[in-house]
């Protein structure tokens, strides 16, 4: 079954000049239950199908489909509705809110959709990301690997469809990142979350179970996990290509 999949995806930006065409007709389907990285050059089109997918964007032509809703007849208010409450968000800036104490940012999203929290399963989230003993505290006491923890535990608070995560980890040490990266697979293995993930690291690539590589607005490898090695040769030809 499939959390995502787009079709004849095309995102073209007008500028002064000739328009910037960043997707150029993206087929791509994401399973349940998979780590899936994404990768390419700088302007290859990968952050743009991140938020085309995630529905942040509207792309120019083509369908976007989360679990068996599309998304391109979706108003505003229902966009916004359905990226609250089936699609979670890591960002490399974590994008908490200061004022609230961990448990309050992590229960955010169920707040906002006047929802009461399912307690079992954010329970098993809290302790699984290791913020047992941190509820009480603000961001701004926190590590930003335990900021980034609580990006994760908040964007798994409404057990979304998908989790789209954009360079979780470019903003963190390698060590923070390498915990930050194992707890996002064990998100899949464990709790069968679906997990698309850019990233310019073919070490944190190393950890998805598949790679997709973008250039020019197009898929040009699909690649099952090669190890991280292998995974910078691949990137490397593509740019001597």
């Amino acid at each position: 079954m499939l959390a995502v999949r787009v079709e004849g995806l095309t995102r073209t930006y007008p500028t002064d000049g000739q328009p910037v065409t960043a997707l150029a007709g993206v087929d791509a389907a994401f399973a349940r239950g998979t780590f899936t990285a994404v990768m390419g050059p700088s302007g290859s089109g990968k952050s743009t199908l991140l938020q085309t997918a995630a529905g942040l964007d509207r792309p120019s032509s083509g369908q976007v489909w989360v679990g068996d809703t599309e998304l391109s007849q979706l108003s505003e208010t229902k966009l916004t509705e359905l990226r609250r409450d089936r699609i979670g968000f890591v960002f490399q800036s974590f994008n908490l809110i200061g004022a609230l104490t961990v448990e309050e940012n992590i229960l955010l999203p169920a707040r906002l959709a006047g929802e009461k929290p399912d307690w079992h399963w954010l329970g098993s989230v809290i302790e699984r990301v290791g913020l047992t003993n941190s509820l009480t505290r603000r961001p701004a006491q926190l590590s930003g690997g335990q900021q980034q923890r609580v990006a994760i535990a908040r964007a798994l608070a409404v057990r979304p469809d998908v989790v789209f995560a954009d360079e979780p980890t470019g903003a963190l040490d390698t060590e923070t990142a390498a915990e930050v990266l194992g707890l996002l697979r064990s998100m899949v293995d464990e709790f069968g979350q679906t997990v698309v993930m850019v990233t310019h690291d073919p070490v944190a690539a190393s950890y998805a179970d598949r790679v997709l590589v973008l250039a020019d607005g197009r898929i040009v490898r699909d690649l099952p996990q090669l190890g991280a090695e292998k995974i910078a040769e691949v990137l490397a030809t593509r740019r001597k290509g």
